[in-house]
């Protein structure tokens, strides 16, 4: 068995690095041509007239079109490193997320790679090797980013072939869609707040758009999944999904409960959004305006792209809940605060 999988997770590492994506490499990066590919790849609408019914030819096939037709052949590759003065330089150093973010798109492309493989549909198996090999190219972006600033990291972890490739899909996509929510708003945050110097976040734009690519795709995979199950097939797929949702939620458990433990294995893949948080904790932001900041930037960053395909739920909707119910404390302490001093 370990040499089967020794062998899957060879021939799926050759898969990724011999993937080509449509129209690369493209023609040289002019201002103009840089221009048009990022604001080609922030908006989407198709010419499908009527609904895109998930499940239905017509979304899967919009949907590819879409991931293909937004796909940026330049950034986040092109990238000139700006010069850091030595305070922008410690607080982008002092970051403990650098281990986690490397090893998180290195498994992300293997696992979407592996699951790629699986899927008989033409156009959504392209889609998907699409993504791995842009996970592939953020890790390649963090790589060098740690490398023109000196950052230490610790020894990379051997990388795994996963034993059920669709759940390793699933518990990596739904994880990409937690994370990339907060870190959404996290990243205004460092942007409003010039934790990071305007022209490291002008470097970064391109990644964070990408992610909300990603996680489009996932979306979008995941209800057209759905719906081109029997019933009966539905029925264990749901609860394979609901065995994920719950294996997320022990490691997001255990994660914060060992937050600053020696223990906390600086590769664990879960720790990015609590990492990065705590990173940028001495900002001065409320925990409510930092819900309402990450669904702002959700709204915003999907905004662009065609209002029929199926956006991500889950989170959203438990940050507006967590909104609702923590309102009636945020107004008493409101009022307390503004309570006379004698």
């Amino acid at each position: 068995m370990a040499m089967i999988e020794r062998d899957d997770l060879a021939a799926t590492e050759a898969l990724v690095s011999g993937f080509s994506p449509p129209d690369f490499p493209p023609p040289p990066a002019t201002d103009a041509a840089l221009a048009n590919a990022d604001a080609i790849s922030r908006a989407w609408t198709s010419d499908h007239v009527g609904p895109l019914r998930p499940g239905s030819e017509e979304h899967k096939r919009d949907v590819c079109r879409m991931f293909r037709e937004t796909f940026n052949p330049y950034r986040p590759s092109v990238i000139a490193w700006p010069k850091l003065r030595p305070e922008e330089l410690q607080r982008l150093t002092s970051l403990p997320i650098w281990d986690i973010a490397v090893h998180t798109e290195g498994r992300a492309r293997l696992r979407f790679a592996a699951y790629a493989k699986c899927v008989a549909d033409c156009d959504m198996q392209a889609a998907i090797m699409l993504n791995a090999w842009e996970e592939n190219r953020h890790k390649e972006v963090l790589s060098k980013l740690v490398e023109a600033y000196g950052i230490a990291l610790a020894p990379e972890p051997a990388y795994e072939y996963p034993p059920n490739v669709e759940r390793a899909y699933l518990f990596t996509g739904y994880s990409e869609c937690i994370d990339s929510f907060f870190a959404f708003g996290l990243f205004e945050l460092a942007r409003q707040s010039g934790f990071f110097p305007p022209e490291l976040v002008e470097t970064f734009e391109p990644v964070m758009q990408e992610e909300c690519r990603h996680i489009l795709l996932f979306a979008n995979w995941l209800a057209w999944h759905r719906a081109s199950l029997p019933w009966w097939r539905r029925l264990v797929f749901e609860a394979r999904v609901a065995a994920v949702w719950a294996a997320i939620a022990r490691d997001r458990i255990g994660m914060a409960r060992g937050i600053g433990a020696k223990e906390n294995a600086p590769h664990d893949n879960s720790n990015f959004t609590v990492k990065g948080a705590s990173a940028l904790s001495p900002i001065e932001f409320g925990v409510r305006d930092l819900m309402q900041l990450c669904l702002q930037e959700n709204d915003r960053r999907f905004a662009g792209y065609d209002n029929r395909f199926v956006r991500p739920k889950t989170v959203p909707a438990l940050i507006r809940l967590a909104l609702f119910i923590s309102r009636p404390w945020a107004r008493s302490r409101a009022r307390g605060r503004l309570q006379p001093v004698d």
